[in-house]
């Protein structure tokens, strides 16, 4: 029976079998893109699915063609922001890092279920997520590392390693499902048509396990990535992200970034 008292026009909220919640975000017409409003909707959703003793499990897809074509660039990303952090240099990078890192407190699993694309904040969005299953023609990439420096949620060392990490960094690339799954950042992958039904007999195993344990499980593995210094590391480099806008280079390019987006707000395609 779906669950529709926390839905809102961007994010459907659904129970989709016993213990099961599914959080859609819906702004298809975007491409799901992630303005304040759509974020806040999620943060909400999750922490009601925490409280609600009768959720083991939350998984987050996307509507449309694609699960998320990253932060909503053009919106007015300054204003009524999730969460809060100082202003200053780094404050936009700070408080996603934290908006993200806030998934991993959460007691109950979160399960990012990708289709399509997920690109740059998209793609920070999945990785947050405690596990992350791919349709097999799916894409994950952050163009973002060619423009504008450092991701705002740098997980990638924890996730995929250092040679992985350091070729997505360094060249910006996208990644197929199967490269995302063998380099670790997903997963699994499935047939695009049977994503929905692989994903959800997933969450059902979990369904299985007592919520407290659940919570254990999921605790003790952040547990050893914050021992290994992931949380300091994902932190820090919002801070090199910052020292990144200074650059010369970089000055120029969110210069093209800002003049294409105004383009494309007034009428003129914006060019990808």
């Amino acid at each position: 029976m779906p669950s529709t008292n926390s839905s809102t026009p961007n994010l459907l909220v659904d129970d989709a079998r016993p213990g099961i919640r599914r959080l859609t975000l819906n702004r298809p017409d975007k491409r799901n893109a992630l303005d304040n409003s759509l974020r806040s909707a999620v943060f909400e959703a999750l922490r009601q699915s925490d409280m609600d003793d009768g959720v083991h499990v939350t998984i987050l897809r996307g509507a449309g063609p694609c699960f998320s074509s990253g932060y909503d660039l053009g919106s007015d990303l300054s204003a009524d922001r999730p969460t809060y952090t100082p202003s200053g240099d780094g404050s936009w990078s700070r408080q996603v890092t934290e908006g993200w890192l806030s998934l991993w407190d959460l007691a109950k699993p979160v399960i990012a279920q990708v289709h399509g694309y997920a690109m740059a904040g998209g793609s920070e969005l999945a990785a947050a997520c405690d596990l992350v299953y791919l349709a097999d023609d799916a894409t994950i990439s952050h163009p973002v590392l060619r423009v504008a420096g450092t991701p705002d949620f740098a997980v990638h060392p924890w996730l995929v390693g250092l040679r992985n990490a350091m070729e997505m960094a360094l060249t910006g690339a996208s990644v197929t499902a199967n490269e995302a799954v063998r380099a670790g950042f997903a997963n699994r992958a499935f047939p695009a048509d049977h994503l929905d039904d692989a994903v959800l007999a997933i969450a059902e195993r979990m369904t299985e396990v007592p919520t407290e344990l659940l919570q254990l499980n999921k605790r003790w593995v952040y547990r050893a990535m914050e021992a290994m210094g992931a949380r300091t590391a994902i932190r820090a480099a919002t801070d090199l992200g910052a020292l990144a806008q200074k650059a010369p280079g970089v000055q120029r390019n969110l210069a093209d970034l800002r003049n294409r987006i105004r383009g494309a707000v007034s009428g003129d395609p914006l060019s990808h």
